[in-house]
C-alpha cells in the first residue's frame, strides 16, 4: 500500500546484494565494509566497527562500556544472545556509598564507575566462535584512527562543549578530549595517542590484557587514585554470558530481544498489546497511531520498572510477562480516548548501534554504550579509555528491585533486536540508541516496516516520538517531531498528552539503524539515521 509522504523529509534507501553495514559514524561503517571485503564475518566487521566507534564517537561509546549482541548463525539457522554487561565491584556496597553521606550513586566521577566494562570480553567471546580474521587485524583501523586522528563531527563537538566541565576535572579526560584545554570544533582533527597505545596492547595480547594485564592495572590504579571502588579482582573475575534471546510472534514474523538485565521484554509486551489493533485503519502518523503506541509504552514500562534487574539476584517471570495471554488480560487498561498517567524513571541515552550482514548469511545486531554522554567522565591514568557510569543507575534503597549489590548487573536500556521469517531466517536487523526511547523507536520501526510496508530508510526518517523522562529531563512529556499536522496535535492534546513539538530529525529521538533482508531476491536494503553521523554501506 502506498502512503502520501508529501512534506515528510525522507532519503533514498541503501541497497546491497552481498553484505551491508550500518552504524552512526560513516568512518566506522567504511571500516566494517573493508573488513567484510577482506573475508571477515559479520562478527569480525562488528568488532572492527565498534573499535573504530570507540575512537571517533567517544561521547557515545568506548571500550570502557558495556555491550549486548544478537548473532544469527546461518550454518545453524539460530540466533544467539551475548550479554556483555559488567558487574559491580566487590567494594561497591550500599554501606560504602551511604558512609560517604550519599543518598544516590553519583552520576559522574570516579564513584560513578561502579561496574567492570564488559565490551572487550564480549568482543573476544563473539570472535572466538565466529571470527574469520585475526583479532589484531580487527583493531588495526581503530589504532590508525586514534594515532593519525579523525575529523570531529558536529555531534562530538556539541557534546564535548556541553560536558567540558566534567572532562576538564580529570587529567586523562582533559588530554584525550580537550586539545589545548578547549573543546574541538567541527572538522578539527583529533587524535588519542593514549587510546592508540591501549588498543595496540589489546591487539597484541588479547582480552586478558584488559582484564588481568597491564591495561587492567592502569585502569584500576588510575581509578583508585581518584577514589574509585573497582579492584583488579573485579576485572579478573569478569565474564560475558551467552544466553537465549526472548521472542514473540508479530503478524507472521518473530521478533527477538535480549532477556533481563535488559529492557527487551518491554518491546515484546508492546507488540503483544498492539497486535489486535488495525494500524492500517488508524493511519500512518495519525493521532490514533501515536496515542496507542504511547499508551502501550506506559503499560510495558510499568512492568519493566517493577521487575527489571539482574536475574541472578531477582526472580523475574519473563515468560509470563511476554506471553500473549498476559497482554490479553491487561489490554483493557488502554483507553483510546484518554492518556493514562505514569511517571517512568529518568534514563540516560548515549549509545551506539551497529547492524551487519555478511556474504555468508550471518547477521549481527550489536549495541554498546557508556550510558551517559562521555560516561563517568573519567579516563584513568594514561589509558585514553573513558569509563562508563552504567552502575549509577543502581538504587541505594534496600527495597528497590535494582538495589546495589556487589557482583550485580544493573538494569540496562541496551536492546539490540532481530526479526525473522517463519523459517527462522533474518528479515530485519535493527536497533537504536536513546535510553527510554529505545523500545519506543523499535516499535516505530517495526510497525512502519511490518504493518505499513515501508523501507528501512523511510521508516527511520519519518517523525518519531519520545514519551517519558530521559536525557536528564525532570518532567514526563510526549515529544513529537515535526512535521505534525495541526489536527493531530489538537487530538493528542484533547486526550491529555503533555505535548512538546521538536524539530525534525532531532538527536533527542536517538539514532536508529536497520537492515531488511529479502530472502527471495537476496537483496539487502538499509537505513541509517539522519539524526546521527552515520552511513549505510553495502556491496
Amino acid at each position: 500500500m502506498a502512503f502520501d509522504l508529501t512534506g515528510y523529509p525522507t532519503r533514498p534507501v541503501a541497497v546491497g546484494d552481498r553484505a551491508m553495514v550500518v552504524c552512526p559514524h560513516a568512518l566506522a561503517s567504511e571500516v566494517g565494509v573493508a573488513l567484510l571485503r577482506q573475508g571477515g564475518s559479520a562478527v569480525d566487521a562488528a568488532i572492527a566497527v565498534n573499535a573504530a566507534l570507540a575512537v571517533v564517537y567517544p561521547h557515545m561509546t568506548g571500550i570502557g562500556g558495556d555491550s549486548f549482541w544478537l548473532i544469527y548463525s546461518a550454518a545453524e539457522n539460530k540466533i544467539y544472545g551475548l550479554n556483555g554487561s559488567g558487574r559491580s565491584g566487590q567494594a561497591a556496597t550500599r554501606e560504602f556509598y551511604t558512609a560517604q553521606n550519599l543518598s544516590a550513586i553519583p552520576q559522574r566521577g570516579p564513584l560513578a564507575a561502579v561496574t567492570v566494562p564488559g565490551i572487550v570480553d564480549a568482543w573476544n567471546e563473539a570472535h572466538q566462535r565466529w571470527g574469520q580474521l585475526p583479532w589484531s587485524q580487527l583493531l588495526e583501523p581503530a589504532i590508525a584512527l586514534a594515532e593519525q586522528g579523525y575529523p570531529v563531527t558536529a555531534s562530538q563537538a556539541r557534546w564535548t562543549q556541553r560536558d567540558q566541565e566534567i572532562l576538564v576535572a580529570y587529567p586523562g579526560s582533559r588530554s584525550a578530549f580537550l586539545p589545548g584545554g578547549q573543546p574541538p570544533q567541527p572538522g578539527d582533527r583529533l587524535s588519542n595517542p593514549a587510546l592508540a597505545q591501549t588498543l595496540k596492547t589489546l591487539a597484541a595480547q588479547g582480552r586478558d590484557a584488559f582484564y588481568q594485564g597491564e591495561i587492567a592495572e592502569a585502569l584500576v590504579g588510575g581509578l583508585r587514585s581518584l577514589g574509585g571502588v573497582l579492584q583488579l579482582e573485579d576485572f579478573a573475575h569478569h565474564r560475558s554470558t551467552w544466553t537465549d534471546p526472548i521472542s514473540t510472534s508479530y503478524r507472521g514474523y518473530r521478533v527477538y530481544e535480549m532477556p533481563p538485565n535488559t529492557q527487551g521484554l518491554a518491546v515484546l509486551q508492546m507488540l503483544n498489546l498492539i497486535e489486535p489493533f488495525d494500524l492500517l485503519q488508524m493511519g500512518l502518523n495519525s493521532a490514533d497511531y501515536y496515542h496507542l503506541l504511547v499508551e502501550v509504552t506506559k503499560l510495558a514500562f510499568a512492568e519493566r520498572d517493577r521487575w527489571l534487574s539482574d536475574p541472578d539476584f531477582v526472580k523475574i517471570p519473563v515468560e509470563r510477562l511476554i506471553s500473549k495471554a498476559y497482554s490479553d488480560r491487561h489490554r483493557h487498561q488502554i483507553s483510546l480516548t484518554q492518556a493514562n498517567a505514569y511517571l517512568p524513571n529518568a534514563l540516560g541515552g548515549d549509545t551506539t548501534y551497529t547492524a551487519v550482514v555478511d556474504p555468508f548469511g550471518n547477521a549481527v545486531s550489536l549495541i554498546q554504550s557508556l550510558y551517559f554522554d562521555f560516561g563517568s567522565g573519567v579516563v584513568p591514568g594514561n589509558t585514553g579509555v573513558i569509563l562508563q557510569n552504567r552502575g549509577s543507575f543502581f538504587s541505594l534503597q534496600n527495597s528497590h528491585v535494582n538495589c546495589l549489590e556487589p557482583g550485580k548487573r544493573t538494569f540496562h536500556t541496551l536492546i539490540p533486536a532481530m526479526v525473522t521469517h517463519a523459517d527462522g531466517r533474518p528479515a530485519i536487523v535493527l536497533g537504536t540508541m536513546g535510553g527510554e526511547g529505545q523500545p519506543q523507536t523499535q516499535i516505530a520501526l517495526l510497525t512502519r516496516m511490518i504493518d505499513f510496508g515501508l523501507d528501512p530508510q523511510t521508516a527511520i526518517d519519518l517523525p518519531r516520538w519520545l514519551w517519558g523522562r530521559t536525557w536528564g529531563e525532570a518532567s514526563s512529556q510526549l515529544c513529537l517531531e515535526q512535521p505534525v499536522e495541526a489536527e493531530v496535535q489538537a487530538q493528542l492534546k484533547q486526550r491529555q498528552h503533555p505535548l512538546k513539538i521538536v524539530p525534525a530529525w532531532s538527536e533527542q529521538m536517538g539514532h536508529a539503524h536497520a537492515i531488511a533482508i529479502d530472502t527471495q531476491t537476496g537483496q539487502f536494503t538499509a537505513g541509517c539515521d539522519p539524526r546521527s553521523d552515520g552511513a549505510a554501506l553495502g556491496y
